[in-house]
């Protein structure tokens, strides 16, 4: 039996995970599974070597003062991985984790191949040339980037966006009124904090703020906050100015999607769902001080919004950091809620953009990313 060992860093690598498990599985049902994963993995019948959600940091502030636990889980899942030997060791995202285990087991002959591509071509571009000596094969979501990473010398294959996966595109709008009771002529915001502790704790009075100017502009709005289910409770007791509509179910988020006139998302990868669900929308973020200044003085491309870099030019109105306050939020917002034509542009834009989303074969990314990890192991055994 061939054994891989995945590792995923935070809950959109294990949905990433668990798909190519799943897609792997398809084609070789002789695959063995193991590594650190989330419940999507474990679905898939991954048992993780320690809690997933342990990994789940981001930026210097913040990493900061878990530096000691993380290396300990960094010496344990190479440890791990030496012992077991598998065919190759397959990293997840969340660079920060997964190339330092790269780093350490490739010299020791275990062959790496990394899922979705770090975004060095974004800032701090010299990063490239280390991320060369850690890996074997590069799976990369987006169509610049192999270009990019094959320039210096990484073997780059595009699989496309597993956004198209999601099922964003797939909510019911009526089932979600009728549930919650939402008249037709009330406009619905959708509003994305973010998952993570520290991006709730900078976005949530800031975007509750901005929903309240939205509502005394228009008179009544009505809110959902699609989150995960251990945040439900820390998003209700935001200081909304109406009670929102909390769901905490991938049915429930694409339901309010659907019936979403706009939505004001945190910048990253919700911004790509959105646009497949087809929802015209802000881009906001805010983070720590300190990794601002210094993610300012390391940024090379024009926009934060993946939509707006595929596209060329802002589509999306964002909004990053002092830029991020409740008035310029809501004065982004209240074209979308109340001029179509507004809307429109931003819904045709978003069909080019998905567009170059799409992994070649017509295959799903999945099946795309599953085809690429079997090729590499095929190369190996020849």
């Amino acid at each position: 039996m061939t054994l891989l060992y995945l590792v995923a860093g935070e809950a959109s690598g294990d949905v990433l995970g668990g798909r190519l498990m799943a897609a792997l599985r398809a084609r070789r049902p002789d695959l063995a599974f193991a590594g650190i994963g989330g419940s999507r993995m474990a679905e898939q019948g991954l048992v993780s070597l320690f809690p997933m959600e342990e990994l789940s940091l981001m930026g210097l502030a913040e990493v900061l003062p878990r530096l000691r636990g993380l290396a300990r889980r960094l010496a344990e899942a190479e440890a791990d991985v030496l012992a077991r030997r598998p065919a190759a060791l397959v990293t997840i995202d969340a660079p920060s984790f997964t190339l330092r285990l790269a780093a350490r087991v490739r010299p020791k002959g275990v062959r790496v191949i990394h899922y979705v591509a770090p975004q060095v071509w974004a800032w701090r571009q010299g990063r490239v040339r280390r991320i060369a000596r850690r890996i074997d094969r590069l799976l990369a979501l987006l169509p610049f980037e192999p270009p990019f990473f094959e320039a210096a010398g990484i073997p780059t294959s595009f699989v496309g966006h597993p956004v198209l996966e999601s099922g964003a595109d797939r909510g019911n709008a009526a089932r979600f009124r009728t549930t919650h009771g939402i008249a037709p002529e009330t406009r619905l915001l959708a509003v994305m904090p973010g998952s993570r502790g520290g991006e709730l704790a900078r976005h949530l009075p800031v975007f509750a703020r901005a929903a309240a100017l939205l509502r005394d502009r228009l008179g009544t709005l009505a809110l959902a906050v699609p989150t995960l289910p251990r945040l439900a409770e820390a998003v209700r007791a935001a200081p909304w100015p109406v009670a929102p509509i909390v769901t905490a179910d991938e049915t429930g988020k694409h339901d309010a999607w659907a019936a979403a006139a706009a939505a004001l998302a945190k910048s990253g990868t919700t911004s790509l769902e959105l646009a497949v669900a087809g929802v015209p929308q802000v881009v906001a973020y805010r983070v720590n001080p300190i990794t601002a200044a210094i993610v300012r003085r390391l940024v090379t491309v024009p926009h934060a919004s993946l939509v707006n870099l595929l596209a060329g030019e802002e589509v999306v109105p964002e909004r990053l950091q002092e830029q991020c306050t409740p008035e310029r939020l809501a004065a982004a917002l209240l074209p979308l809620l109340t001029a179509t034509d507004a809307a429109a542009a931003q819904r045709a834009a978003f069909v080019r953009v998905l567009g170059q989303l799409r992994p070649p074969g017509g295959l799903a990314p999945s099946e795309a990313a599953a085809e690429a990890v079997l090729a590499e192991l095929a190369a190996v055994q020849r």
